[in-house]
């Protein structure tokens, strides 16, 4: 336990330093990231690029990233702020695109879209190989 002094007086603080995730932890993550945005660069015809970009881009880059963070979030059943760490995003834009994702389900080609990328994750979740030594 740490202290520090400020103009109220002590108070106790817990160790500044963060938590690293462990390397495996990390590399699976990458690895879901990537096979997210190629499901949505296909399905949205955009390129991968222009869904890693910090900014928005355009509505269809917006709407494809939504669709990412919305499988990430539903199908491999991460929180809102892991999923906003995976995409380099605040949890509450990831729960945004979640609710967008979910009210355009209303439309059946998009649906379609997005039941076809919930397959296609579930197949490349089930066939992924372990983590050997070598990946870490």
């Amino acid at each position: 336990m740490q202290f520090s002094y400020d103009c109220t007086g002590f108070h106790r603080s817990r160790a500044t330093r963060t938590r690293r995730k462990p390397r495996r932890q990390a590399v699976a993550d990458r690895h879901l990231r990537s096979v997210l945005y190629s499901a949505a660069a296909l399905v949205f015809n955009v390129t991968v690029p222009e869904l890693e970009a910090p900014t928005r881009r355009s509505p269809a880059v917006a709407l494809a990233r939504q669709t990412a963070m919305y499988l990430a979030h539903v199908c491999a059943g991460l929180s809102l702020r892991t999923v906003g760490q995976l995409f380099s995003r605040d949890r509450t834009t990831v729960a945004h695109g979640c609710a967008t994702v979910e009210d355009r389900r209303d439309d059946a080609r998009f649906d379609q879209a997005v039941t076809w990328m919930e397959f296609a994750l579930h197949a490349a979740m089930l066939t992924a190989r372990p983590l050997s030594q070598e990946d870490a």
